[in-house]
């Protein structure tokens, strides 16, 4: 077994407000370039599966199979048993896991999935090679990731600009690369994959209750969640300067035109026989 390689930190955390966004998550909104290759049957392995909604959808798409569900932070995994739990799914599991050294034999699943997991960790290619080990030939490997320079909005709030800028600052002092979903393709390539059918899909917030629910978030985020602390900690950003992206977040909201658009890369690669 590979030894794992810690170069990246999750820049995220797991702050409720963090938490309160993966949990909007679904098979459908944020898995559906994959639902069409499930099978009542499969094994999937579910990478990076915070509060477990997506995993939870995924089993429920497989009921004569399995899903396992696997997270750096035991804490997160909790929340995503008691969401199986509640929906009384038999055929799921969680456990702690390193994407770049998985603990488990090769060619064990069908489906091995990773959403918004690539742009966090310190080596996508090493991540992808060890997804496709644990893959079965002929079986997929899957990863949907977000790219934060392709995010657009309406109107132009300045701060954002400002947001966006720090993002990509913070995110890259961990390790972690916010530009993912352009990428897919080429780390997958690097990985070795050669079978690669990469797509885009979007999320798009615009009613008044998508935009309060996405402004306060981050505007939350920006303050209080790991996030922060690592931009001041880290020395991008002043607590005031925080405190203005996070009001620039609100200034956002309340447009009754705002219009917010996030970008997604996604990989479907099927491995070879």
């Amino acid at each position: 077994m590979p030894e794992a390689r810690e170069t990246a930190v999750y820049t995220h955390g797991h702050h409720e407000s963090v938490l309160r966004s993966h949990t909007w998550r679904t098979a459908e909104n944020s898995a559906a370039y994959l639902l069409g290759s499930l099978k009542p049957h499969l094994r999937i392995l579910d990478i990076g599966c915070g509060p477990g909604t997506i995993t939870a959808d995924l089993a429920a798409l497989v009921p004569e199979g399995h899903v396992t569900g696997v997270d750096r932070a035991p804490e997160v995994l909790e929340r995503a048993r008691a969401a199986a739990g509640e929906r009384g799914l038999a055929n799921v599991d969680f456990a702690v896991a390193d994407v770049h050294a998985l603990e488990y034999a090769d060619a064990s699943f069908d489906v091995v999935h990773a959403h918004q997991v690539l742009q966090h960790v310190g080596d996508p290619v090493r991540a992808l090679r060890e997804m496709a080990r644990v893959t079965r030939p002929g079986g997929i490997v899957a990863a949907r990731d977000s790219d934060y320079a392709a995010m657009t909005w309406y109107p132009e709030v300045p701060g954002l600009d400002d947001w966006l800028d720090l993002y990509h600052r913070v995110a890259r002092a961990g390790g972690g690369e916010p530009d993912a979903g352009r990428r897919l393709k080429a780390w997958a390539r690097q990985a070795g994959l050669t079978d690669v059918t990469a797509t885009s899909s979007t999320w798009t917030y615009t009613t008044p209750e998508e935009r309060r629910w996405w402004s306060e978030l981050w505007a939350e985020r920006t303050v209080a969640s790991s996030y922060a602390r690592l931009a001041v900690d880290g020395g991008h950003a002043t607590e005031e300067e925080l405190a203005a992206v996070a009001e620039a977040w609100r200034e956002w909201g309340r447009h009754e035109d705002g219009w917010f658009a996030v970008l997604h890369g996604e990989i479907l690669c099927r491995k070879d026989g």
